[in-house]
């Protein structure tokens, strides 16, 4: 087998078996072993189906194989790699810059997906991109990836904008992509983890929870962001009922879980 080739799946193996192990942890405690313990706290009080576990899972492993191939492609290839704005030592650029630009690559991270999001809901792309993530109207953590292979290209994109616009380590891209896969399992969990009127504390307004997720799956429109609220609170695309219905899934007590047995 080429070495390129060896390299390129030797990403995807670490990349995929990533996606398996904290998708699969989170599924393993919310869906099977805490199933009927904390059902009643589920944001939407059913369970996606068989198919569409399989269904998330197989898209989300293509994008894990999308990703692994544009990680090869910069990082994994000197020629390509040494025009990119990728560094190796770490004082290269001061340690003040090293810290900040952990928090920088979210902020732009949440800017591009922000409105590549909004661009894939205009009725004449949304069937032809974005169709199959919101085939997940009651996601699982296995949706978290699941995207239609040219919404993967863009998804991915990310990694070509850092590339080119800010200085970053290893240690930086390491913190990015495992960051973002908990986040975007967190976002697809079906559960909010995050404590009663967070939503309501001054930082809680600008971060994007579980429930602001679950709702723009289950409606299709609203709540566009990725990791905070800054965008969608400027652009006037908060779901009104979002402060509500976080209320009335933190809420809920153990009445309700007796109701349903």
């Amino acid at each position: 087998m080429p070495h390129a080739v060896q390299t390129w799946f030797s990403y995807f193996f670490i990349i995929g078996s990533r996606y398996l192990i904290i998708a699969g942890v989170a599924f393993l405690f919310w869906y099977v072993l805490l199933r009927k313990r904390i059902f009643f706290k589920k944001i939407q009080l059913r369970f996606p189906s068989g198919k569409d576990y399989q269904r998330e899972i197989f898209f989300s492993l293509f994008t894990m194989f999308l990703f692994s191939f544009v990680a090869w492609f910069f990082l994994g290839r000197q020629e390509i790699r040494q025009h990119t704005t990728f560094y190796k030592a770490i004082n290269q650029n001061g340690q003040l810059y090293f810290w900040l630009a952990f928090p920088l690559m979210l902020l732009i991270h949440d800017t591009y997906f922000y409105w590549i999001h909004r661009l894939m809901h205009h009725p004449k792309l949304f069937r032809v991109l974005h169709l199959i993530h919101h085939k997940s109207t009651n996601p699982s953590p296995w949706a978290a990836f699941a995207f239609h292979p040219l919404e993967g290209v863009l998804e991915v994109g990310i990694l070509v904008v850092l590339l080119y616009t800010i200085p970053v380590t290893k240690f930086h891209l390491l913190f990015f992509f495992l960051f973002q896969m908990f986040y975007n399992v967190y976002g697809h969990l079906g559960w909010e983890l995050f404590p009663k009127n967070f939503q309501r504390t001054w930082i809680g307004r600008w971060i994007n929870t579980s429930t602001t997720h679950n709702q723009h799956h289950q409606y299709f429109t609203g709540n566009y962001g990725l990791y905070f609220l800054f965008w969608d609170r400027m652009m006037g695309t908060m779901r009104e009922d979002y402060e509500a219905k976080y209320d009335e899934v933190k809420g809920r007590t153990k009445s309700l879980k007796e109701e349903k047995k």
